[in-house]
């Protein structure tokens, strides 16, 4: 009799020991009872029962594993090693910390057999008669023609296949002998590296050269560089030309990228440059996919991945290189869960593996530039444009007592036209979807609010419905105010529909593009907006925060942002940091070809310091001058925190509840709390939500007092009675 340590997906920060007749080697998925249901669970320990514990296994108090789903790990040492690290950072339940860590197909009661079934799987692939049919095809069979000219690149699996080919077209190159039918093994190792067919590369700047040879010196060992490029420098350029070192070594990449939507333009380049296929790793990857990639790359069968923030948890056979692209792009840390930051793990997975970690930015996160400042990682820069595109022209627009229409100053829209005219695009920015932010009454000035988060709900004119952006609460649009039956309803504020429909009737003959979340809901809508934009299918193109994100539109030659002011008097310490940012990125949207480009900020506050600074001085300025004012409140970077929140449908509980994980604290002189006070967002989906800061001059302190809090508020009562949670590193204070 063998007793089983088991980590086990629930909210508990512990392991679970069961028996079993054998012992198990530590990464084995089993299943186990836990309560009244079966879960997958995954050894940690096992060990032969003794003498002191032989009664406990044997009279029925500790139960038995039911099921081994493994006969070895499929888990390598490395990802427990990691979870075992992130559990204890993080401070989250070890058995959610390593099951969220997997692909779904592991954390599900599937068998081994199973598993590895995805490794056998049918492929299709050219034949040389069907090379030599390609030119001599009738123009009746342009499917069969197509079909055969994606094979020519590659092979592809039968599955992907038939997403977009019918039967009739597969079977019919198959009984012309074009094509054959094939096993392939997915997890069998090859030696790709000799399979490569490196495509033309530009001769590198004097800049890009010195950067590519800093980094590739340094590929047998860990280190962290910053590449810190303008926008347009040529960051993937320098990641390519490392990659490509890196993959002659016989070694895999792994690149982290923000967005869905920047995956598909940079899984093609990479694809066209290295002549093999990429594994893509993002939410919308299905889980047989994801569970194929992931076996892969544990295999050694893929060289590169490219993926959002999951894929920093993909084994390899042998990394060599990681790659974080925008690094300071908030959707690098997980918001619920597991609170991980996939920018923060990727330094200390590859400190673990001792390879070397690239973290490109054009707009460095105060943390990261302030450790290059430091000596602890290298600062790299690019300073001018690739190609000797200019840089952008920028300039303020005061909006004090200036003629509007459609929220644009006049003046605007004669410098749009122009542009337009020049078969040029232009950029308007506005991070606010719907019609208007605000339904409000002529008459007697209610708003149409969400009852159960109290904000003002947004008016989304051609769906005919009131949204809540917070909750996702919905309802139709009425006829009259509720409040005094009034049918003089306005909408009060600019959204993306009502700028899309306002500018539609300033440039009635020039085809607007709108690309925010609601325009871009359905499968690979984003990828085909995109697409018709780089084609010049749009002149207009107007858009959110989704637009601002690394994408390249050599046609843009104006950037317009409709409005600046929202975030130059936010509460959030980051708003500062995060608009010179967004600022930043978005005049890199402009002129990034030959032709040159101009930026406008419109605001009613032009003398407003941080927006003089981004136009005279840029945002490497600005961010100096914001770590300066942080050190000086000692507060992140120079100090770490984290945040304890909770939230009830009763706001005394809340604030109960935190009051004892204050209490719980160790003295003052250690750590400095703040609060309970309440969120940016007070109150969601009809429940009141408050906050505990907690700060501390280093980790260890910090680490420590989190983990009297926790103890005390597993213990208590007034904590069960709330829901709460725990972010370390926080940086989202809605």
């Amino acid at each position: 009799m063998y007793l089983i340590q088991a980590a086990v997906p629930v909210p508990l920060r512990q392991l679970f020991t069961y028996t079993h007749d054998s012992s198990l080697e530590h990464g084995v998925r089993v299943v186990v009872p836990f309560g009244k249901r079966e879960l997958v669970g995954i050894v940690m320990e096992s060990k032969p029962v003794g003498s002191d514990q032989e009664k406990a296994a044997t009279d029925g108090t500790l139960k038995a594993v039911q099921c081994v789903l493994d006969t070895k790990p499929l888990i390598p040492d490395e990802l427990l090693s990691l979870g075992k690290w992130l559990s204890d950072y993080y401070l989250h339940p070890i058995g959610d910390t390593l099951l969220t860590m997997l692909p779904s197909w592991l954390r599900k009661n599937k068998s081994e057999q199973e598993i590895m079934s995805l490794v056998n799987q049918q492929a299709l692939k050219i034949l040389p008669e069907g090379k030599d049919a390609l030119s001599t095809i009738p123009a009746n069979a342009k499917q069969q023609k197509r079909l055969l000219n994606a094979l020519r690149e590659k092979s592809a699996l039968l599955s992907d296949v038939k997403q977009r080919f019918s039967n009739a077209v597969i079977n019919a190159l198959v009984d012309k002998q074009w094509a054959v039918q094939y096993q392939q093994n997915l997890e069998a190792k090859v030696d790709w590296q000799d399979k490569l067919t490196l495509g033309n590369k530009p001769i590198a700047s004097r800049e890009q050269g010195a950067a590519i040879g800093v980094i590739t010196s340094q590929l047998t060992t860990f280190s962290v560089s910053l590449l810190d490029g303008v926008t347009g420098s040529g960051k993937t350029e320098v990641y390519l030309q490392v990659i490509e070192t890196v993959l002659l070594r016989g070694r895999q990449v792994l690149v982290l990228v923000p967005e869905i939507g920047l995956t598909p333009q940079t899984v093609e380049r990479f694809e066209r440059r290295f002549g093999h296929p990429v594994g893509v790793l993002h939410s919308k990857v299905s889980d047989k996919k994801r569970m194929q990639i992931w076996l892969a790359a544990k295999s050694g069968k893929l060289p590169l991945i490219i993926g959002t923030r999951s894929a920093i948890f993909t084994p390899f056979y042998q990394l060599g290189l990681i790659v974080v692209d925008e690094e300071h792009d908030d959707s690098f840390k997980q918001q619920d869960g597991l609170r991980y930051h996939a920018r923060d793990l990727a330094a200390v997975r590859a400190q673990r593996l001792g390879v070397p970690l690239v973290l490109g930015s054009a707009t460095p996160s105060l943390e990261t530039l302030n450790n290059a400042l430091n000596g602890r990682y290298q600062h790299l820069h690019l300073s001018a444009r690739a190609g000797g595109a200019n840089p952008v022209s920028q300039y303020i627009q005061d909006m004090r007592n200036h003629p509007v229409q459609g929220g644009i100053a006049e003046h605007l829209i004669e410098k749009m036209q122009q542009h337009i005219q020049a078969g040029n695009q232009v950029l308007v920015f506005l991070n606010r979807r719907g019609f208007s932010p605000v339904l409000l009454c002529h008459a007697c000035g209610h708003v149409e609010m969400c009852h159960r988060c109290d904000r003002p709900m947004t008016w989304h004119k051609a769906k005919r419905q009131l949204k809540c952006h917070h909750c996702d609460a919905q309802r139709g649009v009425p006829n009259r105010c509720d409040h005094c039956h009034s049918d003089s309803l306005i909408a009060d504020g600019l959204g993306t529909e009502q700028l899309e429909q306002a500018l539609q009737g300033l440039f009635p003959s020039v085809s607007i593009a709108r690309i925010d979340r609601d325009a871009t809901r359905t499968k690979d809508a984003l990828e085909k907006r995109f697409d018709e934009i780089r084609a010049g299918k749009h002149q207009l193109l107007v858009g959110t925060q989704i637009v601002a994100k690394g994408h390249h539109f050599p046609d843009v030659t104006m950037v317009v942002i409709v409005d600046v002011d929202s975030a130059l008097f936010s509460a959030d310490l980051r708003a500062a940091e995060k608009l010179a940012q967004l600022v930043t990125q978005l005049a890199g949207r402009a002129g990034r070809a030959e032709k040159p480009g101009e930026m406008w900020l419109q605001t009613h506050h032009p003398g407003h310091p941080i927006v003089q600074e981004l136009i005279h001085n840029g945002y490497a300025h600005v961010a100096r001058g914001l770590l300066a004012e942080r050190q000086s409140a000692n507060v992140i970077p120079f100090s770490v925190q984290a945040i304890v929140k909770a939230e009830s449908h009763e706001q005394y509980k809340v604030q109960k509840a935190l009051q004892l994980a204050r209490s719980a604290l160790p003295p003052a002189h250690i750590i400095s709390a703040i609060g309970p006070v309440q969120t940016l967002i007070e109150k969601k989906q009809g429940r009141y939500r408050m906050m505990l800061i907690v700060r501390a001059s280093s980790r260890k302190a910090l680490n420590l007092a989190l983990r009297h809090l926790l103890s005390a508020m597993t213990a208590s009562k007034e904590a069960k009675q709330v829901r709460w949670s725990l972010d370390v590193d926080a940086i989202d204070l809605t």
